[in-house]
């Protein structure tokens, strides 16, 4: 089976609660999917489906660039994208938009999602962490909950700052979020699942990441 028809077996198209503008390919029985996931996983060698889920970061972050100022003529970067959901709101702002995921299922995910709400995606391929900047704005929506996964983003993210990009982070109030450095824009309160948190709603803060 092919990424695209793997993405359109085992999702419904449906849209975020705190963004119903956009339209997207989303799990909608959770455990079947990662079920579904781990057997195509080891056929495929593709990671676990953080691409079928809208989670609170990225929900955020769309809100925020839909309610926001016009992007054309903005290079922007959804890091770590997932379903695409904050660089889909930045091209229907009329920004340029790249979507970066390691996953190539998750890029996948991205452009069938593009698609579906008339915008069009780069979706560069492989890690982009050490790229020299070519963007204004670099948004990155829920990324520090592994030690690991920060260690990795975070002094690059900053380095992006410090030449001259806007890094905006959006952190439901994950353990790896580092204390300072930061300067918060908005708060967004965003339901979620039980399912998928230990809460039914996240608080979300959205904040400018410092050099």
């Amino acid at each position: 089976m092919s990424a695209g028809g793997f993405i359109a077996a085992h999702t419904a198209i449906a849209r975020a609660p705190l963004v119903p503008e956009i339209a997207l390919h989303l799990a909608t029985e959770i455990t079947p999917i990662w079920r579904a996931t781990e057997e195509f996983l080891r056929e495929n060698g593709i990671e676990p489906p953080f691409w079928a889920f809208a989670w609170p970061g990225g929900q955020a972050l769309a809100r925020s660039v839909l309610d926001g100022p016009d992007l054309r003529g903005t290079r922007v970067l959804d890091f770590a994208a997932g379903c695409g959901i904050a660089g889909i709101a930045a091209a229907l702002r009329g920004a340029e938009v790249e979507c970066a995921e390691v996953d190539a299922l998750a890029l996948e995910a991205c452009r069938l999602n593009a698609a579906l709400n008339g915008v069009a995606l780069g979706t560069p391929e492989g890690d982009v962490v050490g790229s020299p900047r070519r963007w204004d704005l670099i948004l990155a929506g829920d990324v520090c909950y592994e030690a690991p996964m920060t260690a990795h983003i975070l002094p690059w993210l900053r380095a992006m700052a410090g030449a001259g990009a806007e890094v905006r982070l959006a952190d439901p109030g994950r353990a790896y979020l580092p204390r300072d450095g930061l300067e918060a824009l908005s708060v967004h309160r965003v339901p979620t699942s039980l399912e998928l948190e230990d809460r039914t709603e996240r608080v979300v803060t959205i904040a400018r990441l410092l050099p």
